[in-house]
């Protein structure tokens, strides 16, 4: 079942991946993730279900094999005949000419290509696209955070009457109330019943139970309030909820009883006081948990951007748009957190309201105190009532069934439904800078405290009955009072909630009004004061009158708002009383009764929400002189405070234009489009005032300047990235209409006569620049615009339909004098005027204007357009559109902008003279950007900023929709005017006919062409300006990054797919390639070889360098501005450095010349090459070379274990790739698996860590696939960058510079340069074939080499042996590709270089086998199954090709191939060696050493391990190997030639290394270098040996051997002198200087290598049992770090159960040993050198190097102890020889001899004491002193805590003299060492005494005491003589010499038998 279940899975699996490989071949089905994943997810969450994810097994490493050597290495085990060849290609052997064949590759590359190259290139850096420019944010109303909430339950634990909820925002930090009320009735039926008589309609808006929320500026300190009123009853607020907190339901039938009679009681009061309220309890909501952290900390920012701080093109968080009028809200992107889920919160207790604590402020100290307290005291102070559930979420984008704050319905707004959603309006606690887009009049009425004290008694049960008026009459109460819950939807009255028994009662009620679009003087608040009667009485009414009070809504015009303290009259209001304010009535007969006297006792606060009413005195001054010109008005008028006559008008307005811009800033912003909209009108349009003309022209214009500044100035409002003001950029792209009436009014929101721009389809190819593409395609002199206006009622249609400007006539009636005002006939358009105002400006105004001078600009665009198509000019010629006046004026400010600011409005420049070109001729716009740009040449002299400058100014221009057209794209050089024409609008076709003297000129920046393309032109020779100018490279990257997003565009254009316009773009941007060729040193080398092409590119040749300049004539004028000409493309900058760009330049500008090639006339670019000569072909084969590195394509390197979706991590997501890599059937990917690329994101943790067969890992879905899915896994954007462009670019670019090669290719045959055209062309594909490249591009790729074999065959081996090199290896390596598709190619192509090369076969099958060498030694990924099969094939091949079976041609390639599968038989070891450094090398030596009598694989495998040495950092082994190969080289060198000054073999290297010799030829007949094929390498020349040696001195010098460089160099420079080769002698000798300065400086500080002694003990290592090996390992390593390392690893192989490291250093028994384990004896020895070697080893370098005896010592008693006292510690000495010499190409050795010797007690004593005194030696005489270093060897020697130290050997050994004879020369050799020992101790306390400070003296002073103690306890002992060695000596026989042999030094039997 598991199985089946898993067979199943597994086979979803596999039609999801099939599924996804085909719709991955078509690119547009993969760039939608979701897509990928729907396919893979369900798959995958299956199998993680079904728990069939494997859990991902430990490597078991099989490092150890059979290396004995008694087979050899090369016998082959496999049969190349028993495997199955891969499929062959059809029609390979045929004979087809070389035109047909290059004829159908060229038709097989033309197929299926992409026709959009920039479609796959990653979007430009915005940074520079200066020609963005933002399209503002349509005007709308303001929204802040919406939360919806919604209220689901309302009750208390007993139910007995109707409750009343309202909900509010509260900022407690702010102490401000930041929403209306929102009023719910969660009320029963049954309970709604008892209120029916109250009720006597309900509206449904009335019935909503959710609300809208919006804030602007969240806090976690906001609150939401909820606040329940019941029906007014008699008793205290605590009386009437003791029931609630007594009563409970389930107390039993008594509580029923007492509920049914409360219920009755209730009922009762509801009847008969239903409409009255009084507070009963609140409730506080904290909203912090809701606005999430993130959106708490961009409080100061991003909420900001929303009131206008932040740039347009910023992502926005708080404010969303509401489209036309459907308005939504994004939830993404909303400032309310987004993972913020629904959330239901409960309220189980309540706070009590209290009576004499009900107003606003006592709330914010509850919330205060509430926000303090603890949870605990929370709950104490709750009294528990009942529960209140409330639904708080983010407010979603579409909310069906909404209405507005004046109950507007808002679409959707679906007829059944019956429950609306109330929007809930916000009052922000700071400003919201934003203009009016909505009618709104709103008028709040907040009761605040009434007092009564002194009342009569009946005054306790107070109500507010409020009304507002239209007259004074009782019928006159407006219906306009917004209703609360489950009611009317407006009312006439409204009541305020009662306290019982409070004379002075404090009040909270809101009451809203929906203020009448025209106010009068009639218009007021009335107050009525009652007093309610709770117990019902006999004939008694319920209200008893107490007083009134009102309050004139206008006072002065003005709207009234603000906090009052109004009087109460007592009796009946007089006739006339709303004419007066409630303070300032007159006095009245009878007189008025007022309480207190007529003092003020009701506190009363009136808020209005308003945009009718500016609440602003100079905006007020300023619409109401307006109105009075525009209407019937009857003089005096009055303005505020003063009265107005008709001949002061003028001046008043005048004194109102100035002063308008002192108007406060937010009520400036909210009216802004009105106050602009009337000051334009009145700059254009003089009046007729009582007979006089008056013309506000000047004082409009300087008024809106003043305001532009202002906006700008203030740090609230936002501006975008050009500096533009986006409340000025909205309203001149949105609202600006010509301020005079249209004869057709055009519909509101739309640009009358503006076709509308075409829409780009959603593509991602036009996605990727899709802003770029807005700014080129659609003018911005024709926005799209779209809008619609609601108007509230007729009323309001004629207040805000002022904005027309109306001609009315006046008339004078009686005495009446009304204003005659006349329009004069408007003869001053407003363009004219606008452009006229700026021109005569001066003074500051002047310098503000042109400050800000994108809004005029602005301005004048617009106006132009719409005058243009009011006046129905469309069809006129351009040049009479306007008059010759306004042309004038145009040009005077661009003067003025030159000669002032030109630095400050470039950019606003060049988008003004970017909208002229659609407007006026061109040709007058053409000469304002020539004149401008060489005024600007002639007024800057800094060089960046000039050329910063005019590159964003020409950018600008070129991103023009008819760009195009502006540079006559479609003419060639035969029909081209001479000046560009504006009246020419179109030609015909010219064809593809071009003279042939004319093609070179056509890649030259020649000024005929800056003449007929005159934009690009400019851009061009800025472009070269940029190039030539050094170090700016961001000038550089700006340059390049115009041309790039220029071509980027027409490339996108859907008016620019047909192939035949694209070719004549690309005709135009010829010249670019004549500016890349000539800035080809100074692109960036991306291949890192800077001696492939770096080189050729950077120096040239000599004569070059000589010829040129360092900076051309013509581009100094053109940076000058003069004429703007620039160098041409045959001129080469040559200065010795030169200026490089960098990656990302250099890759924008390498695209832009693909996209020429691939778009260009082929025909044309063939007849281009044929002309060019060959040295300028090579320059295009270095720019193709570097194409190819740039796009080549990259590994993206993925985290799975942060990535994964599923959140599987470790061993899961391991198991689920290891599911990933399994295909049973192997698939087409698009891209090929060529140099680990896969095996790179797999290794080790997925190859290995599935059971099935690891040979098909390879076969897997596509790598697009792969890195799509990990893409999806990461970010959408590295989605599209990295899955999705990167592979199909790499493919498109590749074969875009394959078509040029073909070019080149048919181009060379012609002429006699083909032989090194034939080297550069190799160089070039197999560059390529050494990249990541797709299967597609492969496949071709290798179409054309076979062409290339076919045509040149006979040439390849004969002229370019390095590049065939290469290239065989680099086909070899595709031959073990994964791919069927690719090896087959690679095989055809293999195979045909064989056949091709039958005459040459010998070089071809050395190259072959070396290359095969090379690969399996370097390519760690190849597949030797694979590679085994493609030999298979090749054999294949061979027996098929009858036309070479008469020949030997087979029996020679099927013994080539026997060869190379015997080398792959050789790598199958190597490759169970790969975790065994040692093993490894060890195998790769035997191989090499194998290859003795074939030099050429001996060099290339001696190649593999020094780069494998290098890559682990053995430097020093990796020269070694070099040295060795050079050695070879010199070998086979001597044989051809007899040169004086080459190495005569490898005798001459033994300086360098003893181990050299054995490259030795023992004889000629070894191998004869004669032999054809045989030493044929690029290393087997003079060059090449030299070249082996440079790279050895390199590495001997990095691994710090300076004095092997001197005799490394010492057999190169006889070899340099020969050939008279100054500049490599030069830095020959420069780097000897160099390593002998290192010697001189670093001397002993050097660290050389450190060496251990490894013993192997056990069975399980096989032939490694009992072998003993040198290791030598990096400077300074420990012994546990050598002993972790190796029993890791073994423990890895056996199990760490079965590996053990012995400890010591004693002679392993292996009898002891467990047999079933693996022992490890691991020991630090030092080399070891006789006395007579020590005479020649004088510098620490001799000392280490050149070595082979090593010394450890082994301590032990005779007892069998490793230590002992000191008369019986006894010391073994080991010294091991190795096989070869440290350094060797290995790091380590074989042992072949072992020596041992014993020292005696007294010996080792000897021994010790004398390396205590070499030790103060060294210390006394270093050179410079070290203080620490001697006091540490001083405390050692004379230290009195000193354990076995001097004096106590002393005292063992010489305190007596020995009885035995034989001891008297060891007893006084001791003696000697310790007289020395005390003198040295001496010397060293006197040096000390001179190298200490002041603090140490005492220090000193003990060492010195320590010191003659010492002395004086030894002096007995040393001056002790023994008398027998001092007698005198007569004669002296032989056989007395005996007793001066070392007897101790004996073999350690010897002296364990005798101590026996």
């Amino acid at each position: 079942a598991l199985y089946s279940n898993l067979g199943s899975s597994l086979s979803k699996f596999y039609r999801a991946s099939s599924d996804l490989y085909r719709a991955s071949t078509e690119f547009s089905a993969f760039r939608h993730p979701r897509f990928f994943w729907s396919h893979f997810r369900p798959t995958i969450s299956l199998l993680h279900k079904m728990g069939l994810f494997l859990q991902a097994r430990p490597r078991h490493l099989n490092v150890l094999c059979d290396v004995s050597g008694k087979v050899p290495l090369t016998a082959c085990g496999f049969d190349l005949r028993s495997l199955q060849p891969d499929q062959r290609l059809e029609n390979l052997l045929r004979q087809v000419s070389a035109e047909d064949f290059e004829k159908q590759n060229e038709e097989a590359r033309r197929t299926n290509r992409h026709a959009e190259l920039f479609a796959l290139y990653p979007s430009v850096d915005e940074e520079d696209a200066v020609e963005i420019r933002p399209v503002p944010e349509c005007p709308k109303e303001h929204l802040g955070n919406r939360i919806l909430v919604k209220v689901l339950t309302l009750k208390f634990e007993i139910e007995i009457e109707p409750l009343f909820a309202s909900i509010a925002l509260y900022d407690v930090k702010e102490r401000k109330k930041i929403s209306e009320n929102f009023h719910c009735d969660l009320n029963s039926d049954q309970f709604k019943g008892f209120l029916r008589a109250h009720t006597p309609s309900v509206a449904p808006s009335s019935q909503a139970k959710s609300a809208v929320f919006s804030v602007t500026y969240p806090s976690s300190d906001i609150y939401l309030v909820v606040k329940i009123e019941k029906v007014l009853q008699q008793g205290e607020i605590g009386d009437c909820a003791e029931p609630y907190m007594v009563i409970k339901e389930g107390d039993g039938g008594k509580s029923k009883e007492k509920i049914e009679k409360l219920k009755l009681q209730a009922e009762s009061f509801c009847q008969r006081l239903g409409k009255y309220r009084m507070p009963f309890a609140w409730a506080p909501i904290s909203l912090t948990s809701f606005f999430n952290v993130s959106t708490l900390e961009r409080e100061v920012t991003d909420v900001e951007s929303m009131v206008g701080r932040s740039s347009v093109g910023e992502r926005r968080t708080l404010s969303q748009s509401r489209r036309l009028s459907e308005r939504a809200l994004s939830l993404e992107e909303n400032g309310v957190g987004s993972n913020y889920k629904t959330t239901t919160m409960t309220v189980n207790s309540f706070f009590k309201q209290e009576g004499d604590r009900l107003s606003d402020e006592d709330l914010f100290k509850f919330l205060a105190d509430y926000k303090r307290s603890s949870s605990l005291q929370r709950r104490s102070r709750f009294p528990s009532l009942g529960l209140l559930r409330l639904e708080i979420s983010p407010a979603p984008e579409i909310i069906n069934c909404s209405l507005t704050p004046e109950m507007l319905p808002v679409k959707p707004f679906p007829e059944n439904r019956t429950r609306p959603h109330k929007e809930i309006l916000e009052f922000p606690i700071r400003e919201v800078y934003v203009p009016h887009t909505v009618y709104r009049n709103l008028l709040y009425v907040y009761p605040q405290r009434l007092n009564f004290a002194n009342k009569l008694a009946s005054a306790r049960n107070i109500t507010i009955k409020i009304q507002f008026m239209c007259g004074e009459d009782a019928s006159n109460a407006m219906p306009v009072i917004f209703g609360k819950s489950n009611g009317p939807e407006f009312l006439q009255e409204v009541y305020t909630a009662i306290t019982y028994h409070n004379k002075s009662p404090d009040f909270y009620e809101e009451v809203k009004i929906k203020l009448p679009a025209k106010l009068t003087v009639n218009h007021h608040l009335l107050f009525t004061f009652y007093h309610i009667s709770c117990q019902q009485k006999q004939g008694a009414s319920v209200e008893s009158l107490l007083g009134y009070s009102w309050l004139p809504i206008l006072l002065n015009e003005r709207l009234q708002t603000g906090s009052y303290c109004l009087p109460v009259a007592l009796e009946k209001l007089p006739p006339n009383y709303s004419m007066h304010s409630a303070e300032k009535v007159p006095l009245q007969n009878p007189p008025i009764k007022w309480a207190e006297g007529h003092k003020g006792v009701f506190n009363i606060e009136v808020q209005a929400v308003s945009s009718v009413h500016t609440q602003d005195n100079h905006l007020e001054k300023f619409f109401t002189l307006c109105h009075s010109l525009e209407s019937q008005v009857t003089f005096p008028i009055r303005v505020l405070d003063q009265k107005i006559s008709e001949t002061s008008l003028e001046h008043e307005l005048k004194l109102s234009l100035i002063c308008l811009n002192s108007s406060r800033l937010e009520p400036l912003v909210l009216f802004l489009h009105l106050v602009l909209d009337k000051l334009f009108q009145l700059s254009v349009q003089p009046m007729v005032i009582a007979g006089q003309t008056a013309n506000f022209s000047q004082f409009a214009f300087e008024s809106v300047v003043a305001i532009a500044n202002s906006l700008h100035n203030s740090k609230d409002l936002a501006k975008d990235q050009h500096g533009r003001n986006c409340l000025l950029a909205s309203y001149v792209h949105y609202v600006f209409r010509l301020p005079e009436p249209p004869r057709d009014p055009p519909k509101s929101g739309s640009v009358a006569g503006a076709p509308p721009p075409t829409p780009l389809p959603r593509n991602s190819k036009y996605y990727k620049n899709s802003k770029l593409l807005q700014a080129r395609v659609m003018s911005s002199s024709n926005p799209d615009l779209a809008g619609t206006h609601c108007a509230a009622d007729e009323e309001v249609k004629n207040i805000m339909s002022s904005k027309l400007v109306q001609k009315r006539r006046g008339v004078c009636v009686g005495s009446t004098c009304h204003l005659r005002l006349v329009f004069v006939l408007v003869v001053q358009h407003f363009h004219e005027e606008l452009a006229l105002q700026m021109v005569v400006s001066t003074g500051m105004v002047r310098e503000t204007v042109f400050k800000y001078a994108w809004f005029f600009f602005e301005l004048l665009v617009k106006s132009m357009a719409q005058y243009v198509h009011n006046m129905d000019k469309r069809d006129n010629f351009r040049r009479t559109r306007f008059s010759d006046r306004f042309k004038d004026d145009i040009t005077t400010i661009v003067n003025v902008v030159t000669s002032e600011t030109a630095e400050k409005i470039n950019i606003s420049l060049a988008f003004f003279l970017y909208d002229l070109l659609s407007l006026m001729d061109r040709g007058f716009v053409f000469n304002l950007i020539k004149h401008y740009c060489n005024q600007l040449s002639a007024k800057l002299t800094n060089l960046p900023t000039l050329i910063s400058m005019r590159l964003e100014f020409l950018r600008i221009l070129c991103s023009h929709e008819h760009y195009l057209n502006l540079n006559l794209f479609f003419m060639n050089s035969d029909t081209a005017p001479a000046s560009p024409c504006p009246s020419i609008s179109s030609q015909q076709n010219s064809g593809s006919v071009f003279q042939d003297q004319k093609i070179a000129s056509m890649f030259d920046l020649t000024p005929e062409y800056r003449q007929q393309h005159f934009l690009t032109g400019l851009l061009f020779t800025e472009l070269v300006a940029a190039l030539d100018a050094e170090g700016l490279h961001p000038l550089q990257r700006k340059a390049v990054s115009a041309i790039h997003s220029l071509l980027s565009s027409h490339d996108l254009d859907p008016r620019c797919v047909k192939p035949e316009v694209k070719v004549k773009i690309a005709a135009l941007y010829l010249p670019l390639v004549g500016i890349i060729l000539d800035a080809l040193p100074q692109l960036y080398d991306f291949t890192g070889n800077d001696a492939s092409v770096g080189k050729n590119r950077a120096n040239g040749s000599d004569e070059d360098q000589e010829g040129t300049s360092a900076i051309n004539q013509n581009v100094a004028l053109a940076i000058a501005g003069n004429n703007f000409t620039s160098k041409t493309s045959g001129t080469m900058l040559s200065s010795l450095q030169y200026n490089m760009l960098n990656a990302d330049t250099t890759r924008n500008l390498m695209i832009c010349f693909l996209w020429i090639m691939k778009n260009a006339d082929q025909s044309l670019i063939k007849k281009w090459i044929a002309d060019l000569p060959s040295m300028q072909l090579n320059r295009i084969l270095d720019l193709l070379f570097i194409c190819v590195s740039c796009f080549e394509y990259k590994v993206i390197q993925v985290d799975v274990s942060t990535t994964f979706p599923l959140g599987l991590g470790g061993r899961e997501t391991s198991s689920v790739f290891s599911l990933l890599c399994y295909n049973p059937e192997p698939l087409s990917p698009l891209f090929s698996l060529q140099d680990g690329l896969f095996r790179h994101f797999f290794t080790p943790w997925c190859i290995d860590c599935h059971p099935w067969n690891v040979a098909r890992f390879d076969m897997l879905f596509n790598l697009t696939s792969f890195f799509f899915f990990f893409s999806f896994l990461r970010t959408k954007a590295e989605l599209d960058q990295e899955a999705l462009i990167s592979g199909n670019l790499a493919t498109e670019a590749n074969l875009i510079i394959l078509d040029m090669q073909e070019n080149i290719i048919q181009a060379s045959s012609a002429l006699d340069c083909k032989d090194s055209l034939l080297g550069g062309v190799l160089r070039v594909l197999v560059n390529s074939l050494s990249c990541d490249q797709s299967t597609t591009y492969l496949t071709h790729c290798f179409a054309t080499l076979r062409a290339l074999i076919a045509k040149f065959g006979d040439l390849l081996f004969e002229e370019e042996v390095e590049q065939c090199a290469d290239l065989c290896q680099r086909v070899l390596h595709h031959c073990s590709s994964s791919m069927d598709v690719t090896r087959s190619q690679a095989c055809a192509t293999l195979y045909l270089l064989m056949r091709f090369s039958f005459g040459n076969f010998a070089r071809v099958k050395m190259q072959v086998t070396m290359s095969l060498a090379s690969l399996v030694g370097k390519a760690p990924d190849f597949n030797e199954e694979y590679l085994r099969r493609s030999l298979r094939t090749i054999l294949a091949y061979a027996e098929e090709d009858t036309a070479m079976q008469a020949t030997p041609f087979p029996t020679q390639v099927e013994e080539l191939l026997c060869n190379l599968n015997s080398i792959l038989y050789d790598t199958v070891k190597m490759r169970e060696f790969q975790e065994d450094p040692e093993m490894l090398m060890d195998l790769m030596y035997r191989i090499a050493k194998s290859y003795q009598t074939s030099p050429d694989l001996r060099l290339t495998w001696l190649q593999n391990m020094a780069e494998k040495h290098t890559k682990k950092k053995c430097y020093t082994e990796a020269a070694m190997c070099l040295v060795h190969a050079a050695a070879l080289v010199a070998e086979y060198l001597s044989m051809l030639e007899d040169h004086s000054y080459l190495p005569v073999g490898s005798v001459s290297f033994q300086n360098i290394s003893s181990n050299v010799l054995e490259e030795s030829a023992v004889s000629d007949d070894t191998l004869s270098p004669d032999e054809d094929g045989v030493c044929s390498g690029r290393y087997f020349t003079e060059s090449g040996l030299v070249g082996l040696l440079e790279h050895a001195a390199e590495l001997f010098s990095t691994g710090g051997l300076y004095e092997t460089v001197n005799e490394v160099y010492k057999l190169v420079i006889p070899i340099l002198e020969a050939h008279r080769d100054f500049r490599k002698l030069t830095s020959t000798h420069d780097k000897l200087q160099k390593a002998f300065d290192s010697i001189i400086s670093k001397g002993h500080k050097r660290m050389f290598g450190t060496y251990f002694r490894v013993g192997f003990y056990g069975s399980k290592f096989g032939d490694l049992d009992e072998q003993e090996f040198i290791y030598k390992e990096p400077a300074i390593t420990k012994l546990p770090e050598i002993s972790h390392r190796l029993e890791g690893f073994y423990g890895q192989c056996f199990g760490e159960e079965f590996v053990e490291v012995i400890k010591d250093s004693a002679p392993v028994d292996k009898t002891k040993l467990d047999p079933n384990k693996a022992y490890i004896q691991i020991t630090f020895v030092e080399p070891y050198f006789d006395e007579y070697e020590m005479k020649d080893r004088v510098t620490y370098f001799e000392k280490n190097f050149n070595l082979r005896r090593f010394m450890y010592t082994t301590p032990f008693t005779l007892e069998g102890r490793p230590r002992g006292e000191l008369h019986e510690q006894y010391r073994r000495n080991t010294v091991l020889t190795t096989m070869h010499a440290f350094p060797y190409i290995k790091t380590r050795i074989s042992v072949i001899q072992k020596e041992e010797f014993v020292l005696t007690p007294i010996e080792v004593a000897i021994e010790d004491m004398k390396k205590k005194t070499l030790q103060l030696a060294v210390a006394i005489h270093q050179e410079p002193p070290d203080a620490k270093m001697l006091q540490m060897v001083l405390q050692g020697s004379v230290g009195a805590t000193v354990n076995q130290g001097p004096l106590e050997v002393a005292q063992v050994f010489l305190a007596e003299i020995p009885a035995d004879p034989k001891l008297y020369r060891h007893h006084n050799k001791l003696r000697l060492c310790f007289k020395e020992f005390i003198m040295r101790c001496g010397e060293a306390v006197e040096k000390n005494k001179r190298l200490i400070t002041a603090d140490q003296r005492e220090y000193q002073q003990e060492l010195k005491k320590n010191y003659h103690k010492l002395k004086e306890n030894l002096r007995p002992m040393i001056e002790r003589k023994i008398p027998e060695l001092y007698k005198p000596i007569f004669r002296v026989e032989s056989h007395k010499r005996d007793s001066f042999h070392r007897s101790s030094f004996r073999k350690c039997e010897t002296q364990l038998s005798q101590g026996s």
